[in-house]
């Protein structure tokens, strides 16, 4: 089954929030982007900045990927993508402050619910201590040296009765459970210095793609690359020529929804394959009645049958929550085939138990995210395995000289991120520019 041909998530039907003014496509580009997402938006900045002229093809009507903002109840909810990780090193963090941008600091303070009551002072100093000790074990340089194994092994333990809170944690920031991520590519779980910005991420990009030549609503179906440059052809029959290509679709609308003549050669084929499908769901409350104060607070709900593995309090100081879902989570939406029905009535079991359904008298929920049901996504983001970490470098290597790869699943520092994302996309589009300025693009 296409991508084109499978049924819209259940956030598709939200608009954006921010429409950008796009440019029309040259006649007779130099290079094409495949994707405006943050890697595709990032290439294709960085390539006008060189000097570069650039045509970006984008499956969806709007731009941004799984990086989205709506307005809910006149407010901006991002739908996707919500944190702006590792400041120091997220270049969507150093730009956004360089053009002014409304950014604030992640709040460090947080909850710890335990069972129908707020968590005592001892019980959030162990949560905290935990997770402390797990995230050191699992990223110091010892962990990572030698042979690669699952994440899951190197939990200490000595975690007592959070080690159960950990792993689930650490399992939803890594899109699969800690059994499946290969502890050398191990993403640090330091929050430090995250920042949130005002108007929705979504609506950041949005505002970085103004201006930029995207044609949207025109899926890629198939890259030829054989003799002289590239011919990207749309699913509607549009044909454009260039003399190389950036490739930011997600890796797992590469394993079957794009096509290449010929054929990738087989080491890249096997790294794009062997990436695990990450999962990041969450479920959009307005609950003005929700116990918890203090804008953006992550709140750790522990104790009884259900729990929930994240729960991002009032943001930006709204009556607006994120509840999350991890793979197993979603898994047991989807073999019920309840979908975002399932999920609204998961959200409310949950809650009532640590709540009391009184307590639930003025929650709602207008919005569920299903990135793994999306047809331009296929899941939130891509997972190294345990083994497969060697997959980035073969991924970051120029094929034939003139198909590039970008995106977050490239990312070392930052996968699964916008910003790792936005970081990969300007990488590539430097090597391109460089090989076109020198004359050695094919």
């Amino acid at each position: 089954m296409s991508p084109a041909s499978r049924k819209p998530a259940a956030h598709a039907r939200f608009a954006p929030s921010l429409v950008p003014r796009l440019a029309p496509l040259p006649a007779a580009p130099e290079v094409i982007v495949v994707g405006a997402g943050a890697a595709g938006i990032a290439a294709a900045r960085t390539l006008l900045g060189r000097g570069v002229s650039v045509a970006v093809l984008e499956a969806r009507g709007r731009v941004g990927g799984r990086t989205v903002t709506t307005m809910l109840r006149g407010h901006p909810i991002d739908l996707g993508a919500h944190w702006l990780h590792a400041g120091p090193i997220n270049p969507l963090v150093h730009l956004g402050r360089a053009r002014g941008e409304p950014l604030r600091r992640a709040a460090q303070e947080g909850h710890v619910w335990v069972g129908r009551r707020p968590g005592r002072a001892a019980e959030a100093a162990a949560s905290a201590r935990a997770f402390d000790l797990a995230d050191r074990a699992m990223t110091r340089g010892a962990a990572t040296e030698g042979p690669d194994r699952a994440a899951a092994r190197a939990l200490p333990r000595s975690l007592g009765p959070w080690g159960a809170r950990v792993a689930r944690v650490h399992g939803l920031v890594s899109g699969r459970p800690l059994e499946e991520v290969s502890l050398h590519d191990f993403p640090s779980m330091e929050y430090g210095d995250n920042v949130f910005i005002a108007g929705g991420y979504g609506g950041y990009l949005a505002r970085l793609a103004q201006g930029l030549p995207i044609a949207l609503s025109s899926p890629v179906a198939r890259i030829d690359w054989t003799g002289v440059g590239v011919r990207v052809e749309t699913a509607d029959g549009r044909r454009l020529s260039a003399r190389a290509v950036i490739v930011t679709a997600p890796v797992m609308v590469l394993r079957t929804g794009l096509g290449f003549t010929p054929a990738l050669p087989e080491p890249v084929r096997r790294a794009i394959d062997g990436f695990s499908t990450g999962i990041y769901e969450h479920a959009v409350l307005h609950w003005p009645s929700s116990p918890f104060r203090g804008r953006d607070r992550l709140a750790s709900l522990v104790g009884g049958r259900l729990s929930p593995p994240g729960l991002l309090t009032r943001i930006d100081g709204t009556p607006f929550h994120y509840f999350e879902l991890d793979s197993g989570s979603a898994a047991l939406i989807d073999a019920a085939g309840t979908g975002a029905d399932g999920v609204r009535r998961r959200v409310r079991a949950t809650l009532a138990a640590h709540f009391g359904p009184t307590r639930l008298r003025d929650l709602s929920i207008p919005a569920v995210s299903e990135w793994r049901h999306d047809p331009w996504s296929q899941g939130s983001w891509a997972v190294v395995p345990p083994g497969h970490a060697p997959a980035r470098q073969v991924l970051h290597a120029p094929v034939g000289g003139k198909i590039w790869f970008a995106g977050e699943a490239l990312s070392r520092l930052q996968w699964g991120t916008t910003g790792g994302a936005y970081a990969e996309g300007a990488r590539a589009a430097e090597a391109v520019a460089g090989r076109i300025r020198m004359g050695t693009a094919a």
